[in-house]
């Protein structure tokens, strides 16, 4: 595998266990697709680095539990916004 594409790997799992960050965000972040943060996360870096790789697991973990609550929160969020704006 490509140095940099290691380091990116690692990069990106430091930056998610650091600031318990979502797929999107780190991809955001970092300027690349959620794609290639998953992938590198996910299936690079247990090559790599397979305790880095098992902590960032983790964390995507219990973001994958709670996506379905920052929808709903979200979501609520946007009809509230909405409200707010036809009242006016």
């Amino acid at each position: 595998m490509k140095e940099y594409i290691e380091e990116r790997a690692v990069e990106a799992a430091r930056y998610i266990i650091e600031q318990n960050a979502t797929v999107r965000q780190t991809a955001k972040e970092l300027g690349i697709s959620k794609s290639t943060v998953h992938k590198d996360v996910t299936e690079r870096l247990r090559s790599i680095n397979p305790t880095l790789a098992a902590k960032a697991r983790k964390v995507l973990d219990v973001n994958k539990s709670e996506r379905h609550i920052r929808g709903g929160l979200a979501t609520k969020e946007k009809y509230l916004h909405e409200k707010e704006v036809h009242a006016r």
